[in-house]
């Protein structure tokens, strides 16, 4: 079995969403620390005048850890009515952007108060709209302990994995021997990123995945597997 592992996100680019399609699970590492760098909150959309980064204001505190799955964010509805406004205007004349157009506008309408209430929502839609069905499962429910490395190897063991697939960052801290014994194997996940129709004269790549939807509509599916392994081949693979 191959489980793949990934911190909740906002607006989510296709490499995310490529890594889940080619596991058999998923699991949704949401009782971990944000992080400086995280993208748990932040994703960059295509303007006018370029990539331009749509950010979900949180509550955190200084010097505290926060756990993503008890991030709240701030009251102020003026990110909601700006991340709306940006994602219409710049995605209004898209070829499929009416066909997504009534579940982001209802999101942007609605409070929310909880981070992962967000992502999970928009993210589930998204997958749907991929036609992703790899089963998911949330990190705080399963109970099991550890920290960066071993973690990893805990989680992948509590659902007995055959497989890891990794992000490319991986590299830099899992003890891979560690998982050897275990008899797990890992994987790397390399994303080539696709090129596909878009509103810019030359490709921006690296984008939320919701710029492929609605210019791509249905074909997305295809495009986000287009050069990239397979379930198939990762499962072959030695």
């Amino acid at each position: 079995m191959i489980v793949s592992i990934s911190q909740p996100a906002y607006l989510p680019w296709l490499g995310y969403f490529h890594r889940i399609a080619v596991s058999d699970l998923h699991i949704s590492l949401n009782d971990v620390d944000i992080g400086h760098r995280s993208f748990a909150n932040r994703n960059k959309v295509l303007t006018d005048q370029g990539p331009s980064w749509l950010t979900v204001p949180v509550l955190t505190k200084a010097g505290r850890s926060t756990l993503i799955n008890e991030i709240a964010i701030a009251t102020d509805s003026k990110w909601r009515r700006k991340h709306w406004r940006t994602i219409e205007q710049s995605y209004a004349g898209a070829p499929h952007f009416d066909q997504h157009s009534d579940f982001w506008e209802g999101i942007f309408a609605r409070e929310w108060e909880l981070l992962e209430d967000l992502t999970r929502e928009t993210t589930g839609y998204q997958l749907k709209a991929l036609g992703i069905d790899t089963p998911l499962r949330r990190s705080s429910e399963m109970g099991v302990a550890g920290t960066k490395s071993d973690l990893i190897l805990n989680l992948c063991s509590e659902v007995e994995a055959d497989v890891y697939l990794s992000g490319p960052l991986g590299r830099d801290y899992l003890d891979e021997g560690r998982f050897e014994e275990r008899g797990i194997r890992v994987e790397y996940h390399d994303y080539a990123h696709p090129t596909y129709p878009q509103a810019s004269e030359k490709f921006v790549s690296h984008l939320a995945a919701i710029d492929a939807l609605f210019n791509c509509g249905p074909r997305t599916r295809e495009i986000l597997m287009s050069g990239n392994a397979t379930k198939a081949e990762l499962s072959a693979s030695a």
